[in-house]
């Protein structure tokens, strides 16, 4: 005897199969699509009212997540799922937080959506290809190393700039600052290495960076000095340390390569110097 329930399941599942095979869409159309809804997302966190604003953040960066994942579902595995879902997560909410501190102007709230489109697309594009990359070795790789630590610094320094805006308490920027600087230097080292378990060599380095961004926070705390070079010298030390982390990995960190990123940090520090007023807090 035939059961009607299970005549049932199999119908339903038949007619999902023809409507997907229907409607189904490239991966770059995936993508135009999220873009373009987390972009309507961001518009309207300046539309509520304020009471929800931060919320909204909250919703968008969930949202941000939870598209990424639904977009790369097909070759997600295990740290994978922390690893190339970070970036898009925070460089959405460093967009969302750092929105709250312009001018409230559509001359501003336009220009900054259409930059964070672009930046959104580019970041699913490049977390596509480290999602491939992981399993075989592609051409776009070193580009999309690239683009993916032009957006990681990127992401820093909005988030650390947002933390400073806020004036918190010194152990509060350390504790936000480190836990900050943990999440993208960790994907950043992953990133050189696309392996399913994450090196002994990374966790070491991302722990070390971690310990010294905080440490730095901390002391800058108590400096003289405005917020957003604080933030500019913060997102430096980043950048050396995370970028002599990455040609460690991957064996290419020579004497030459160490004194260029130092160079650079040397240079902002000094541009601290000259920016610092020594008879008052700003």
């Amino acid at each position: 005897m035939i059961n009607p329930l299970h005549l049932l399941h199999v119908l339903i599942r038949k007619r999902l199969k023809r409507w997907e095979r229907r409607f189904t869409f490239t991966k770059r159309q995936q993508f135009v699509g999220i873009t373009v809804l987390l972009t309507m997302v961001l518009f309207l966190t300046q539309l509520v009212p304020a009471e929800w604003r931060y919320p909204m953040v909250g919703f968008l960066s969930i949202l941000t997540y939870v598209s990424t994942a639904f977009a790369l579902r097909e070759d997600l595995r295990g740290i994978e799922w922390v690893t190339l879902l970070t970036l898009p997560t925070l460089f959405t909410a460093a967009v969302s937080l750092f929105y709250f501190l312009l001018p409230v102007r559509w001359l501003t709230r336009v220009p900054v959506a259409a930059l964070y489109a672009v930046g959104i697309y580019g970041l699913l594009l490049t977390e596509n290809i480290y999602n491939v990359a992981a399993n075989r070795t592609i051409a776009l790789l070193r580009a999309a190393s690239s683009v993916g630590f032009l957006l990681s610094l990127t992401t820093y320094f909005l988030l650390v700039q947002t933390v400073l805006a806020f004036r918190f308490a010194p152990w509060v920027n350390m504790v936000s600052i480190g836990c900050i600087s943990f999440l993208l230097v960790f994907q950043g080292l992953w990133s050189v290495e696309l392996d399913e378990r994450v090196s002994r060599g990374a966790r070491e380095i991302t722990l070390v960076v971690t310990l010294v961004c905080a440490e730095l926070a901390w002391v800058f705390s108590f400096w003289p000095v405005r917020t957003t070079i604080e933030a500019l010298f913060l997102t430096t030390c980043f950048y050396s340390m995370v970028g002599m982390g990455q040609q460690y990995l991957m064996q290419r960190l020579y004497k030459r390569t160490v004194i260029e990123f130092f160079t650079v940090a040397a240079i902002v520090f000094v541009v601290v110097l000259f920016t610092t007023h020594w008879r008052g807090n700003f």
